[in-house]
């Protein structure tokens, strides 16, 4: 299991000072920020430190030349929009750049992007499925004649009231995983980027899916979540969840990380694993991002050699 950073959390550094800044602390791969070129639409997303629609053969041997020169390597391109977005004009973007990053990912060799499968915020989860019916095959297919795999993170994107009620992103939960499955016969390029913390704040438990399933986790992230009890008392399930929750770094939070490592050990898990920095004690400035990630490897070391 490569261990590595998810690296959104530098913006304002370029691909060179990350990678080395990763190399100097023992970190071995990269999840890369592959946003469209300066349009930021919300917190941690717009950062770019690899120009997906740019790539060509001799920047791909550039960024290789440079990832072996100091011991990193890619664990995927990032890249999290709304592919579902009821805005039409804003789904083509969105669906335009991800085939981007997809091209990206084959030739640098890279083979798998990471994303949300997206949603209709104001439809019921039947709907969204027929949704996903009719945007997702193509990307699909445009993706397996690439040789790329697709990992989508579990986040569910209801972080406010402009993505009230149902959030930005249909694969939410084990029971939703399973429907989009079949929605899209099973396709082998479509599996899982595994955050354990969106699941805390869901009351899911975040240790059995890895057991069921095992064989679609295709990438991890290391992420905690913090549960405020006298706030969810509060405002209850229904609320805001940023109004009852926290993100925190890894160690910080409410999850047991050797459980959780633990069960990626016993399924065999050997994919890439990465810190994903989303703490708002540490968002001052570049030098706080920098203290997060140390921190959060440093503790993470503890379960990842």
């Amino acid at each position: 299991m490569k261990f590595g950073l998810n690296t959104a959390i530098c913006e304002g550094m370029t691909f060179e000072e990350v990678v080395d800044f990763a190399s100097e602390n023992g970190l071995e791969c990269l999840e890369v920020a592959c946003w469209p070129q300066g349009k930021a639409s919300r917190r941690y997303a717009g950062v770019s430190h690899i120009d997906a629609a740019g790539m060509d053969e001799e920047k791909a041997q550039e960024i290789h030349k440079l990832l072996d020169e100091k011991n990193v390597s890619i664990s995927a391109l990032a890249y999290y929009p709304n592919p579902l977005d009821p805005d039409l004009e804003a789904r083509t973007a969105c669906v335009d750049h991800l085939l981007k990053v997809i091209d990206a990912a084959a030739i640098l060799g890279v083979n798998l992007v990471t994303t949300f499968i997206g949603r209709d915020q104001s439809k019921t989860v039947t709907d969204n499925l027929e949704i996903v019916k009719e945007v997702w095959p193509p990307i699909l297919q445009h993706a397996e004649e690439k040789g790329v795999k697709i990992a989508i993170e579990n986040c569910p994107m209801l972080f406010g009231e402009d993505q009230w009620p149902g959030g930005q992103n249909l694969m939410t939960s084990p029971s939703n995983w399973r429907k989009v499955f079949e929605a899209l016969d099973d396709s082998p390029v479509l599996g899982i980027n595994y955050d354990p913390s969106h699941f805390v704040w869901q009351q899911i438990d975040y240790v059995k899916p890895v057991y069921d399933f095992k064989d679609k986790i295709f990438h991890v992230h290391f992420k905690d979540i913090k549960i405020f009890k006298d706030k969810l008392n509060d405002v209850g399930i229904m609320g805001d969840p940023l109004e009852y929750m926290s993100p925190k770094l890894p160690g910080l939070g409410d999850i047991d990380w050797g459980s959780y490592v633990s069960a990626l050990t016993d399924i065999g898990y050997d994919g890439d694993a990465c810190i994903e920095v989303e703490d708002k004690a540490f968002e001052k400035s570049a030098d706080d991002a920098k203290k997060a990630i140390i921190l959060s490897a440093k503790y993470l070391r503890n379960f990842v050699i």
